[in-house]
C-alpha cells in the first residue's frame, strides 16, 4: 500500500514538472525599456534598478526583459514621469516628489518634510493603506503600478559653501535641493533650485549655486561635494526616510500577464531591501573617510530646526486647504506618523538612545 502511494504522488509530481514548462512556453517574450532618474556613477539607486531588472528576468526564465537606461541616456533624469505617461518607455524608476510642481500630493510617496522614517515609510506605504492612496492618485496621471525599489533611509542636510549659525544664514543662499522642501525653504529666505544630479557639482564648483543636499555620505562623496564645499549638515528633515519608485503605464501594465506582474512586484521588493541595506552598510564607512579628508560635519542649529518646522507645516497646511488630493493623503500620512511617533517613543527610540549612550562611553546609569 505504501508502495502504491509513493508510486502515485511521484506520478503527481512528475506531471506538475512536466507542466511548467508548458505553462511558462504559453508566456511571452517581452522586450521593456526602463528609464531612470539616476545616472549610472550612483551605483546604489541605480544599482538598485538593474538589480530589480535582473530579478524580474530570472523570475519569468529570461522571458520578460527591461532594459535600464541612466538619466540623460533616453530622457533627462527629471523627465521620468512624463516619459512614462506618453509612452516614451514603459517603465520609470524615480522619486515621485520630484514632479511636486505638477501637483504637490506626489511629495508623500517619496517623504514627507518631517515625515516618516525608512521604516514607518515602508509600514505606511505596503500596509497602513499608503498605496492604495497613491494608486488612486497616480490613475489620473496615466500610472498603474508604483511599486517600492529602495529607499535611502535619512539623509543629510547637504553641503554648504559657509557655516550656517542662525536663521538669518539663509536668506538670500542659493539651494540646490528636490522636492516640496524647496516651498518651505523658501519661506525661510533660501531660493531652492532643482538640478539633477549631475549638474550639482559644477553649479556648487562655479558658485552658481551656494549650497546642495543629495543624498548621504556614500553617494555624495561619489559626486565629489566635499571638494566645493566644506561643511556638511545633519539630518535633512525634508527626507527622513526617502522612498524611490518604480512606475508603469497603465497601458503597459495592464497588457502584462498575471504571473509577469507578480515578479515585477516580487523583484521591486527584493530591490528594496538590497538598496537600503546596501545603504546602511556604506554610509558609515563614507562618512568616516569624508571625516578624514577634513569635510566638517555640523548641526542644523535648533533656532534652524524649529523655524524649519514652524515653516514646513505653514505650508502644508495651506496646501491641504486648496489641494483636494494633498489634504486627503496628507490627513491619513499625519494620522498614520502620531501612531508610528508614539510606539517608537516606547521601545525604538528609548533603546536606541540608551545604546549610543552606552556605546560612546556616555552612559551614567
Amino acid at each position: 500500500m505504501e508502495r502504491r502511494k509513493f508510486i502515485k504522488a511521484a506520478s503527481g509530481a512528475a506531471a506538475v514538472a512536466l507542466a511548467a514548462p508548458a505553462m511558462a512556453a504559453d508566456l511571452p517574450t517581452i522586450n521593456w525599456r526602463l528609464a531612470s532618474s539616476f545616472p549610472k556613477s550612483l551605483d546604489t539607486l541605480f544599482g538598485g534598478v538593474e538589480f530589480f531588472a535582473k530579478r524580474v528576468g530570472e523570475l519569468t526564465g529570461g522571458k520578460f526583459t527591461i532594459r535600464t537606461f541612466p538619466a540623460g541616456e533616453l530622457v533627462p533624469g527629471l523627465q521620468v514621469l512624463d516619459a512614462v505617461q506618453n509612452g516614451t518607455v514603459e517603465m520609470g524608476h524615480t522619486a515621485l516628489y520630484f514632479y511636486f510642481g505638477k501637483d504637490p500630493s506626489f511629495t508623500f510617496e517619496t517623504c514627507g518634510p518631517f515625515g516618516l522614517s525608512s521604516r514607518q515609510q515602508m509600514a505606511w506605504y505596503h500596509a497602513g493603506g499608503g498605496r492604495e492612496l497613491y494608486q488612486d492618485f497616480l490613475k489620473t496621471y496615466g500610472i498603474a503600478s508604483s511599486l517600492p525599489c529602495g529607499n535611502t533611509g535619512c539623509q543629510m542636510g547637504g553641503w554648504f559653501r559657509k557655516e550656517i549659525k542662525s536663521v538669518e544664514d539663509l536668506n538670500g543662499l542659493k539651494m540646490r535641493v528636490g522636492g516640496f522642501a524647496g516651498r518651505i525653504l523658501q519661506k525661510l529666505g533660501v531660493v531652492p533650485q532643482q538640478i539633477a544630479a549631475g549638474d550639482i557639482y559644477p553649479a556648487l564648483e562655479k558658485g552658481t549655486i551656494d549650497a546642495a543636499e543629495f543624498v548621504g555620505p556614500y553617494d555624495d562623496e561619489k559626486l565629489g561635494f566635499d571638494r566645493v564645499a566644506p561643511y556638511y549638515y545633519t539630518p535633512g528633515w525634508w527626507e527622513t526616510g526617502s522612498h524611490i519608485s518604480v512606475i508603469t503605464g497603465t497601458k503597459q501594465w495592464e497588457s502584462l500577464p498575471a504571473q509577469y506582474k507578480a515578479a515585477v512586484t516580487a523583484a521591486a521588493y527584493e530591490a528594496h531591501v538590497h538598496v537600503q541595506a546596501t545603504y546602511d552598510v556604506n554610509n558609515p564607512q563614507a562618512l568616516a573617510r569624508l571625516l578624514k579628508r577634513g569635510v566638517k560635519l555640523r548641526a542644523f542649529p535648533q533656532g534652524v530646526m524649529d523655524a524649519s518646522f514652524k515653516a514646513a507645516k505653514e505650508v502644508m497646511d495651506a496646501e491641504a486647504a486648496k489641494n483636494a488630493n494633498f489634504k486627503k493623503i496628507y490627513e491619513h500620512y499625519k494620522k498614520f506618523q502620531a501612531q508610528q511617533n508614539q510606539w517608537y517613543s516606547v521601545a525604538e527610540s528609548r533603546m536606541q538612545n540608551y545604546l549610543l549612550n552606552a556605546t560612546s562611553g556616555g552612559n551614567k546609569s
